[in-house]
């Protein structure tokens, strides 16, 4: 059943949802407290990164992997990353996340290392692949750049494709931390050579069972194609910000229930 209110109705409530959501409180209860253990650009990178990989299934469980990654880490995951190397397996080897286990771990940091040694860090390759209004084709290329040093098949599966028709739910998630500055401290914003606009909302049940209702989305699933119709609707309501409503519409389906 679609909720009926008006564009310029629904722009106005969801605002609302975003003024809400959009606080420091937000950090308390979501995976993104974990970047927000650091203040050095790279460390946020990594850790994020990492974070957001093993973002799905139950957030308390997310959260708590997300600190034993810290850990394993030393605390500082960007010099874990750079001086890595297959000797240092067993600091890792007990690590499991869902099906993302040690070994995807292992090929995780040195595809990393390997990013950040030779093509100038996250950041500047998702910058080399930008569009205008999209990072879409950026994360398939980046998916591609990623495992272009050899790699275990199983691991693949851990990095969405949105040229193969996923929503690709978790990079995204990790765009958003990365790019969009939100003057709330939420969102890191430490990528100022992408914009907010050119993001895309991560797409999963919440998000998009509450857009159905909305009527910002029609799609019944939660892939490419559903994503690009909510991106759409999303930047109709801002075309400057359209991912703001993520906290919106997450916030309305994991808090309200609605």
């Amino acid at each position: 059943m679609i909720y009926p209110l008006q564009e310029n109705e629904l722009k106005e409530f969801l605002d609302e949802k975003v003024l809400l959501y959009n606080q420091p409180k937000f950090i308390e209860t979501d995976p993104i407290q974990i970047p927000h253990l650091f203040s050095k650009k790279e460390d946020i990178e990594v850790i994020g990164f990492l974070t957001a990989t093993i973002a799905w299934g139950n957030r308390k469980s997310i959260i708590n992997n997300g600190k034993r990654l810290v850990n394993i880490m030393g605390n500082s995951p960007y010099d874990f990353v750079m001086n890595y190397s297959e000797k240092e397996f067993d600091k890792i080897s007990g690590f499991v996340h869902r099906t993302f286990n040690a070994s995807d771990l292992a090929y995780f940091l040195k595809a990393l290392k390997y990013i950040y040694t030779t093509h100038g860090g996250l950041e500047n390759l998702f910058k080399q692949h930008e569009q205008p209004f999209t990072l879409q084709p950026a994360i398939h290329q980046f998916k591609q750049l990623f495992f272009s040093i050899p790699h275990p098949h199983r691991t693949q599966k851990h990095v969405s494709d949105p040229l193969k028709n996923s929503a690709a739910k978790r990079i995204n998630m990790f765009l958003r931390w990365m790019v969009r500055n939100d003057a709330t401290g939420v969102d890191f914003g430490i990528w100022n050579t992408l914009s907010a606009s050119q993001l895309s909302c991560p797409l999963d049940v919440h998000s998009g069972n509450v857009a159905r209702k909305l009527g910002l989305l029609n799609r019944k699933q939660n892939d490419g194609k559903a994503l690009l119709e909510l991106d759409t609707s999303l930047r109709n309501l801002d075309p400057i910000d359209p991912v703001k409503y993520d906290f919106a519409l997450f916030g309305l389906g994991v808090f309200e229930e609605f």
